[in-house]
């Protein structure tokens, strides 16, 4: 599944809202947006996550202009305003949350099963605005591919938590080598610091003949976490 963003942007120079910006991501691959100021990463998000048309230029789902089939697919993650969690909330809160909005039960031992899962646990009771940044970006990430039908990730400026771009992009890596798109819109620094690191994701044909145990997720079909199956109902019954 391939992610085009084609000469998208919003407003007119100088001073656009969103000026003109272009990328792909691919599976193994993540596209990256370098966009500044406060409101362009909220708007590229938007545009990139099919939830906002652009005024100029395209989205491409595998070269086809289907807004609907990009929200299906793509899940904004830490989106300020739209997709981040309040900074007081708890680990342990945002997944029990996270796992109702998926539509499966979350319960106090599926809650724990994935912060296990994860390498959180410690972190459980801990205020979210208190984790590291790869911390963060880890837990996030991992909630949203929870959700039925997201294989694709539209990640939004997690240099602004603060932390290493190595340490925050070695969770957006992990993620991209079990063949998740990845579209990643982070500030015009940050980006030199991703693009020179892009080329430390092996491509997924080179994954594929590692030794399983040597790779994260090695079954390359489903990159989500482990799902409680006493699943919650999808509509509300009397």
């Amino acid at each position: 599944m391939t992610l085009e963003l084609d000469h998208v942007g919003i407003g007119d120079e100088p001073g656009a809202a969103l000026p003109v910006v272009s990328a792909v991501a691919a599976p193994g691959r993540p596209g990256v947006v370098a966009v500044e100021t406060e409101q362009a990463p909220v708007l590229a998000s938007l545009v990139a996550g099919g939830r906002m048309r652009p005024e100029t230029g395209r989205v491409l789902l595998d070269g086809h202009d289907d807004a609907a089939a990009v929200r299906r697919t793509f899940a904004l993650v830490d989106t300020p305003g739209v997709a981040e969690p309040f900074p007081v909330m708890s680990l342990r809160r945002i997944v029990r949350e996270e796992l109702a909005f998926a539509g499966q039960r979350p319960s106090r031992e599926h809650v724990d099963t994935v912060l296990d899962e994860l390498g959180l646990r410690d972190f459980a009771d801990t205020h979210v605005q208190r984790v590291p940044t790869d911390v963060r970006v880890r837990l996030l990430v991992e909630l949203a591919l929870l959700r039925d039908g997201v294989t694709g990730l539209v990640i939004t400026s997690p240099e602004r938590h603060g932390g290493s771009v190595e340490g925050w992009f070695a969770v957006v890596r992990d993620v991209a080598r079990r063949g998740v798109t990845v579209v990643l819109v982070t500030s015009k620094a940050a980006a030199a610091t991703v693009e020179a690191l892009l080329d430390t994701i092996e491509p997924l044909d080179t994954i594929q003949t590692q030794d399983p145990e040597d790779v994260a997720r090695p079954d390359g079909d489903d990159p989500r976490l482990p799902s409680d199956t006493d699943h919650l109902p999808t509509e509300a019954t009397a």
